[in-house]
């Protein structure tokens, strides 16, 4: 499959481009700032499907508005009806338009104008169009100081630049660019249009969030690195939020350290924590060290020996009953802890034991549930 994607160095268009490159079956063909409308016909011979994501949303002369929205998509459409007249196949054209075409302003009726040419294109059976009115969308290589609150929060916090709100309150409506892209890639794929009453496609999920909610989130983000608390980034608006945020890191914010606790048996470092699903670990034991000897009421630990050679023990509270089992970095085995059970580990080998931790609960100085005991 061949591809035309108009805008194509722009936010979104960067973003479709590295997903059609992931695929074997797609040529791309780009059409950016260098070219001119007549530029079209050569570059639309042998395309299948057109992704119009070119625009002008932030023009010096408000004229540029409609030469760059109206006018283009005028030319782009009377150009694709051409060829696929002639070639006797139909050429689909995807369109990103704007919520702001709803809008009585230059870039608004520009944007309108736009609209209105692909729904009169869209009349000829060989021009299927889908025309989708996004909301403020947002990912990775978003422009920020442009169009994008999220853009510019992400990068103005990744680095400790102040950020402006004027309206905490304000609500916004957000799409998730690989959400978009999703959709985008089904339509070329040959999945059935779902226009709306309106005749205009839409995304799913849409996330509406108040600015003030959005920069606590950003932050919160950033402020994790101290804390070591994570937030819930597995899911919805928070991991695409989070994936967004971390896009804009410097690089040489790439990395970032974490207190260490060491002694004379080894060190300990905590690496995450999570506010339902406990924390993750690491500890290191010289050879011949003990750790541990203690036992717990409800908290659960799973222990993964990354190198090394341990022996875990283990003496029930109230039983009595003892158990030994040996473990090994060289067979990955899961080691968990159980309530009632004190429990202690000893580096058997002759190299510095790591030991990969996982507790159900986050430490908690106040209520330790831990409690001295040797096996």
């Amino acid at each position: 499959m061949k591809v035309l994607i108009t805008g194509a160095n722009g936010f979104v268009g960067k973003n479709l481009r590295l997903r059609l490159s992931e695929r074997q079956d797609v040529q791309v063909i780009c059409f950016t700032r260098d070219h001119r409308p007549e530029h079209l016909p050569d570059l639309l011979q042998g395309v299948d499907f057109v992704f119009h994501l070119a625009g002008v949303n932030r023009p010096q002369d408000p004229e540029e508005f409609a030469v760059g929205n109206a006018g283009l998509t005028r030319a782009l459409c009377d150009v694709v009806a051409g060829v696929a007249r002639a070639a006797g196949r139909t050429i689909p054209i995807l369109h990103t338009s704007s919520t702001q075409a709803a809008l009585d302003n230059p870039y608004g009726r520009s944007k309108r104008e736009a609209e209105a040419v692909l729904q009169a294109a869209g009349r000829d059976p060989l021009v299927p169009v889908h025309v989708f009115r996004l909301p403020n969308v947002f990912g990775k290589w978003c422009r920020p100081d442009y169009n994008s609150a999220v853009a510019t929060f992400c990068h103005n916090i990744a680095r400790g630049l102040p950020i402006r709100i004027n309206d905490p309150q304000a609500v916004v409506t957000l799409v998730y660019v690989d959400d978009a892209l999703d959709r985008f890639l089904q339509l070329m794929d040959g999945a059935d249009a779902a226009a709306g009453p309106d005749g205009f496609e839409s995304i799913t999920p849409q996330y509406t969030v108040t600015v003030g909610e959005l920069a606590r989130q950003l932050q919160a983000f950033r402020d994790s690195r101290g804390t070591l608390m994570t937030d819930r980034v597995g899911t919805g608006l928070v991991r695409a939020l989070y994936s967004t945020y971390v896009s804009y890191l410097p690089v040489e914010a790439f990395a970032y350290e974490v207190p260490q606790h060491a002694d004379p048996r080894g060190v300990f470092v905590e690496m995450l924590k999570t506010p339902d699903c406990g924390q993750f670990s690491f500890f290191t034991a010289h050879p011949g060290v003990t750790r541990g000897g203690h036992y717990h009421h409800s908290k659960t630990e799973k222990f993964l020996v990354i190198r090394g050679d341990a022996k875990f023990r283990f003496r029930h509270m109230h039983t009595g009953q003892v158990h030994e089992l040996l473990t090994s970095g060289a067979r990955p085995q899961i080691v968990e802890t159980v309530p009632g059970w004190t429990h202690d580990i000893t580096n058997i080998g002759d190299v510095e034991m790591v030991v990969m931790l996982w507790a159900n609960e986050v430490f908690d100085r106040a209520r330790p549930d831990t409690f001295a005991c040797p096996v």
